[in-house]
Formats: C-alpha cells, structure tokens, sequence
C-alpha cells in the first residue's frame, strides 16, 4: 500500500533480504484486517440485530464493484458449495476509490483459503515485478503494480490470472487514503512504533504504544526513507495502523454505528456480495488458524531504464503450485 508521492522510485536492493519473520509477521497482521473486516461485515451485524443487518446490506451495496474480469472457473459455486477459494487482496495508495482514480496497488497478495484442510496460503507478489499485461502489450514489460493504473482491477486480475496460472475467484481492496476518517470515527488507535523517528511534525519512538488521531497514524504510516527497511517498512507501519484499527473497531457499538461503516466502506470495494461474506466469515473462519505466509521472489534487474523485479520460471512455476495445491487444484509445470 503505497501513500507517497515518491512511490515510483526505486525500492532500495537490501529490501530483497529482509528476515522472513519479518514478512510473516506483515501478511499475518494483513491476513487479520482482512479478517476483521469481514466479522465487522458479515458475523457481528449480522449476529446482534436487524437494525444491523440492514446497514451491512446498504454497505454491502456501497462497496461492491464488479471487476468486470473473465474468470478461469466459475466464482459463485465457489463459495456456494465451501470448496477452497482464492481472494486476491489489494492495497492502494492514498485517494479515492471512485471511478477517476489512478493509483496503483503497491500490496499485491494472493490468498487461497482451504475450508476442508482448515489451511490458507498467502502469497506476496511483488509491485515491481516483471509481467506483461494481457491487454496492454504495447505498455510491456510492466510491473504488476501498473496493471491497476491502466485497467483498473480488472487488468490486475487478468494479470495475476495469466502469471501465476491461477484462478482468482474475488477480490478485495483496501485504501489508505481515508484511513483518517475512519480512525477518527473511532476515537484514534493504540500503535507500538517499531522504530524512532520525526514525519511531518510527529514524532514516534521505538518500542513506545502512542495514542494516534487519524493525521497522526498517517504520518507514522507514510514515512519512508529512514526506515532501514525502506518500503517493506513503511509497508509493515501501515499494517500497524490498520490492524489498530479493526481491534478497536470489532466491538457491539461500532458495528451499529452507521458512520463509521460507511467511512470505512468509502475505503473498501470487492466483488463478494453480502451472502458471500457471511458465508466466508461463517464456513472458512477455521483455516485463518493455519496460515502459510509466503512470497514470489524476484532480483532486481534494469530493463528499459528501469527498476524490475525479474521472478524465475522455476520460482513462478513453485509459487503457482502452492497455491494451486491449496486449491486443490492439479500441479503444473508451463
């Protein structure tokens, strides 16, 4: 999820060695937004009152959008009959998710979600990677994280689709932009600062909890270059903010408050309808407790004059049979 001005540039080349705890720990806190967001949707309104359940369908309506993408199987039945699906998760940069958007998603993860094996495998891809856009060959080689600005979601499915020769049933994206209004609604969020350092007038220190009001959480966000670990750092605070924020949200109050669902759905958009989240939130709930945190692995490459991250075939053809095994799916060899 990428807020700054700056995110075109370079991601610095010791960001390709950070420790692995490290990158398990992010996707386990992103894993558990996702999480959050769907009981916020689906099980705690749909639990405490009709009154709830009214206002989970009008904010159902408020954050669907088709992507409008061909899919490699049929989604519906997916879910339908609680057979393992895939959920491509996205995270934008700082703006609005309306129609006149043109940011890109700088989180790229695909989930697969076994309810049978109680498993789920997270796949981290790369913004900078190297791919071809299958409706755009004359803007490629591309990174994967442009597909959005040329196609919207629907190119970055495609996309996805076509690399990693898996199905992608649904998506699910998030911004960070509004994140503000959000956490305000809230009455601000507890965030433990994993480093020292001064942005935009707020200061933070390491091992420190600070109390933050929207403004303040997206400064602790948005920083980027004093972090040792430049955009997967940044990427990791942003987590933090997020993750605060559905902890402090989950609560009898929130979920029938109106305003804050709203804010919160100005910032989201994804193809499950209603039905489909109650029935993720109620029937796959048991394998969040097994997840397997992984990502494709790229080196960095100029090509063009530009900065990629170019994935092996023997690297793209592992990271496709990981997630195709979660989805039960035969294993492939291109």
């Amino acid at each position: 999820m990428s807020s700054m001005s700056d995110q075109n540039k370079d991601v610095n080349t010791h960001q390709h060695h950070h420790k692995h705890h490290h990158r398990h720990r992010r996707l386990k806190r992103f894993r558990n937004v996702i999480i959050g967001i769907l009981v916020i949707l689906a099980v705690g309104a749909a639990g405490y009152s009709a009154y709830a359940w009214h206002k989970l369908s009008e904010t159902s309506k408020v954050i669907y959008k088709s992507a409008g993408a061909p899919k490699l199987r049929k989604a519906s039945t997916v879910i339908d009959k609680t057979k393992p699906v895939s959920i491509l998760l996205l995270g934008t940069d700082t703006g609005s998710l309306g129609r006149s958007y043109k940011g890109r998603t700088d989180t790229i993860i695909v989930m697969t979600i076994n309810p049978k094996t109680k498993k789920t495998v997270m796949m981290s891809l790369p913004r900078d990677m190297e791919v071809n856009l299958p409706d755009y060959p004359n803007y490629s080689p591309a990174k994967i994280n442009a597909a959005y600005v040329y196609g919207g979601t629907k190119e970055t499915i495609s996309t996805v689709q076509k690399y990693l020769n898996v199905p992608v049933d649904y998506y699910f994206m998030i911004n960070m932009g509004g994140l503000k209004k959000a956490i305000n609604k809230v009455g601000g969020v507890d965030v433990t600062s994993p480093l020292t350092f001064t942005y935009n007038g707020s200061s933070f220190k390491k091992g420190k909890t600070t109390h933050m009001n929207g403004n303040t959480a997206l400064n602790f966000a948005r920083m980027r270059h004093e972090d040792p670990q430049g955009d997967y750092g940044r990427q990791t605070r942003q987590r933090l903010v997020i993750s605060a924020l559905m902890k402090k949200s989950i609560s009898y109050k929130t979920v029938l408050n109106s305003d804050f669902l709203m804010a919160i759905s100005d910032e989201m958009q994804t193809d499950l309808t209603r039905s489909q989240m109650i029935k993720l939130a109620m029937s796959y709930r048991d394998a969040g407790k097994n997840v397997k945190s992984d990502h494709v692995q790229g080196s960095g490459q100029m090509i063009g004059g530009q900065s990629f991250e170019v994935v092996s075939a023997t690297e793209r053809i592992r990271a496709s049979n990981e997630l195709r095994a979660n989805l039960d799916l035969k294993q492939v060899n291109y």
